[in-house]
């Protein structure tokens, strides 16, 4: 046995005899059809698990339309960026045949056509995707590689992002959800249905490829990586990404993680290392991570000329090219030369006909192109929450019918609306750091686990790119996440993962949609610190494809809360620290079926004189400041910020003339100027004065509770503001 196999062998810790690889003779592990024995010269046959004419032509098509767009397309500016899978293809469409049960899915990368070719992707398809074209997997809107696809012939393609290493997250999302399905709903059916996240060997120096190996380990999820291995990641070599350049070697001793290793590129071996990973992962044995090495045969892009190989480097890897291999491969067993020939003039005559239907493919409409930001009950997206599979929850209730006059506090409101809402949907589960035992940090959650046990609520590793790219995985698959970020700061790492959970129903025309809600305390409390006490609710008032909620008070956290939880498009659902207990707060419960209707801001203060716009935190100061002041303002609390109620704000301006925003938030590019903007435009001729602001300076919240009062918005200043404002 050859060095490399020896190393594979030994990673190998769960099968039960190495894998060959010489190309005469049969498979070690009794799958080959030929029983000949090793020194018998007789031709090795190809496993029959596959259908290697099928997997012949996939291949042959993946690598013309590769070359075509290279030649032709991308030369004369049709393709604007073009990603070659050339050397990639033989594994991936391998896993693609192999990927059929009821509920598999995959989470690929933008160098995953072949997976795509394979798993039902069309030329056509391919090909006005990456001209932009109308028509298209993103229907112009992303890049031609950042793929997704509802099931077709094969495994449910997740909506991947351009991001390296972003995929990992929510296929262990995804895998904990087919358990949960499985161990929770009961869908028996759904047992043995597995998600593969395919990844380069770059991006196993992400943190969401750490971060989902975490997941997949400590939970045995049903899940495995494949990890391309082509010795670069861009222009960086190996060596660099990974300690020995070898991530299969680095992980052999991780509990709970079979490991696989071996030739990408030999149809043989190739074929026996992934039916050994995906049966492993598929009976239920845990996580299983397959490492295949292969070459890239193109640079990183077509805009990169792949400069910092040298010549013999580019030789070795031409040598190496799986296409030749896997020809010579089903030639010796399946198929005559003459029927190869006949396979490449079939794909070139369907590709030839592809191409000229794609370049007579319209543009994109530009007049759709807002469309699908936001969940539409007339369309709702192919996959992904719980509208694709046709659960409606009952809307709610706007009208507040308390079962009893006593108030309780917002920590009381969110627990209590969270326990009402886990017995009406059996598909919502909470989740975050601490909110399983002990109750959350804030005791928001505090005995949840208990009345709905540890598969609905629970604990998660300390990783909020893992909590946040879990939770899209989940909703992905069908259920309603509502994850919890301890402290707003805490968010900063899951940032490219809420981005792009919130893009998810537009880039993909609405083929898939990921409705979660992100529970996220912030803001000061009785001192402040830079790490817990931050708000910049405008950081996602600025994502795209985000509802935000701001409530000031218990009554209206149950209302916005209950809407999020039974919605179809991701929530930021900010809780503001010094409001969960505060006596201002306090409300009575507003019933089991309040819900209020995002975008509806309140009146808590009419006045004549002054109109005050306001949210969270800041409603109680600005209503002592207005009683200090005696004046006739009319406090305007916007309780969401996306939408906002910019049609009361106007009204009220037009009325009074005179007009102060006041947010916790830092004011430079603080939400408040978006309102001063809207005021500006379209109420300019009713105002008797400038607008005005008063927001927090560009520093963080200090620990001192003196350098704090003078950094927080606080009454003394919002009174000295609307005093200004009156007198001007």
């Amino acid at each position: 046995m050859n060095n490399t196999m020896q190393r594979k062998a030994a990673h190998n810790r769960h099968a039960d005899v190495p894998i060959t690889t010489d190309e005469t003779t049969p498979a070690g592990n009794g799958l080959a059809a030929s029983g000949a024995r090793p020194d018998s010269g007789q031709t090795r046959q190809l496993n029959p698990a596959f259908d290697w004419r099928k997997l012949a032509r996939t291949a042959i098509l993946s690598r013309r339309l590769d070359e075509m767009e290279e030649q032709e397309l991308a030369p004369k500016g049709l393709v604007k960026y073009q990603f070659s899978a050339r050397g990639h293809e033989l594994t991936q469409l391998l896993l693609s045949q192999l990927l059929t049960a009821p509920f598999d899915a995959a989470s690929v990368y933008y160098r995953c056509r072949p997976f795509m070719l394979g798993s039902g992707l069309t030329a056509v398809e391919a090909l006005t995707s990456d001209l932009a074209r109308a028509g298209g997997i993103s229907d112009g809107r992303d890049v031609g590689v950042v793929f997704n696809m509802p099931r077709r012939s094969g495994a449910l393609v997740l909506p991947n992002a351009a991001d390296v290493g972003s995929q990992y997250t929510p296929a262990a999302g995804y895998a904990q959800a087919i358990r949960y399905r499985v161990d929770v709903l009961r869908q028996k059916q759904l047992n043995g249905s597995i998600a593969v996240a395919f990844g380069g060997d770059g991006s196993v120096a992400a943190n969401g490829f750490w971060s989902a190996l975490t997941m997949a380990t400590t939970l045995e999820l049903p899940l495995l990586f494949v990890i391309e291995d082509n010795g670069y990641a861009i222009s960086v070599r190996s060596p660099l990404q990974t300690p020995g350049s070898n991530i299969a070697a680095n992980l052999a001793s991780f509990s709970n993680l079979a490991v696989w290793d071996g030739d990408g590129t030999n149809p043989h071996e190739a074929a026996e290392l992934a039916l050994q990973a995906v049966a492993h992962v598929r009976a239920g044995r845990g996580a299983a991570l397959l490492r295949v090495t292969a070459p890239r045969l193109a640079g990183h892009s077509s805009v990169d000329s792949a400069a910092y190989k040298s010549a013999e480097e580019r030789a070795s890897d031409q040598a190496r090219d799986p296409l030749p291999a896997l020809q010579r491969a089903l030639t010796r067993s399946l198929m005559t030369a003459a029927e190869w020939q006949a396979l490449e003039e079939d794909v070139q005559t369907e590709l030839a006909a592809a191409r000229e239907q794609a370049l007579a493919t319209p543009e994109a409409d530009v007049t759709r192109v807002t469309r699908f930001v936001w969940h539409d009950p007339r369309t709702p997206a192919k996959a992904g929450g719980l509208a694709a599979e046709g659960i409606t929850l009952p809307a709610g209730n706007p009208v507040r019918r308390p079962p009893d006059p006593t108030r309780i506090t917002m920590i009381e409101a969110i627990r209590r609306t969270l326990d009402i809402e886990l017995a009406q949907n059996d598909r919502l589960l909470v989740f975050g750091e601490d909110v399983g035992v002990k109750g959350g940090v804030h005791t928001a959650t505090q005995d949840l686990q208990r009345h709905h046990g540890d598969g609905r609520v629970f604990d998660t590793s300390l990783s909020e790119e893992g909590i946040i790219g879990r939770a899209v995985g989940m909703a992905l698959a069908g259920l309603m996440p509502v994850p919890e970020i301890q402290f707003r700061k805490y968010a900063d790492p899951a940032t490219e993962q809420i981005n792009n959970c919130g893009t998810i129903r537009w880039r993909t025309a609405n083929n898939f949609a990921a409705p979660i809600v992100v529970r996220i305390p912030g803001g000061y409390r009785k001192i402040g610190d830079p790490w817990h006490s931050v708000t910049s609710e405008v950081t996602y008032a600025h994502a795209v494809g985000w509802r935000v909620a701001v409530p000031s008070n218990a009554e209206d956290t149950v209302g916005l809360l209950r809407t999020a939880l039974r919605g179809n498009d991701p929530v930021i659902f900010f809780e503001h620290r010094a409001m969960l207990d505060a006596a201002w707060a306090r409300r009575p419960y507003p019933g089991d079926d309040y819900a209020l209707p995002f975008g509806s801001a309140r009146i808590t203060v009419a006045g004549e004189d002054l109109t005050v716009v306001t949210w969270g935190a800041m409603v109680e100061l600005c209503e002592t400041a207005a009683r200090q002041c005696g004046a006739s303002a009319e406090i305007i609390d916007l309780r969401t910020l996306v939408p906002w109620d910019a049609d009361m704000v106007l009204e009220s301006v037009r009325r009074t003339s005179k007009v102060l925003i006041v947010h916790e938030d830092i004011e430079l590019g603080g939400f408040g100027a978006e309102i001063a903007a809207t005021i500006s435009q379209q109420a300019f001729l009713d105002l008797d004065a400038p607008v005005t602001r008063i927001a927090t300076p560009g520093v963080p919240v200090p620990f001192s509770q003196h350098l704090m009062a003078g950094v927080v918005p606080s009454v003394d200043r919002i009174r000295a503001a609307m005093e200004e404002l009156l007198a001007f």
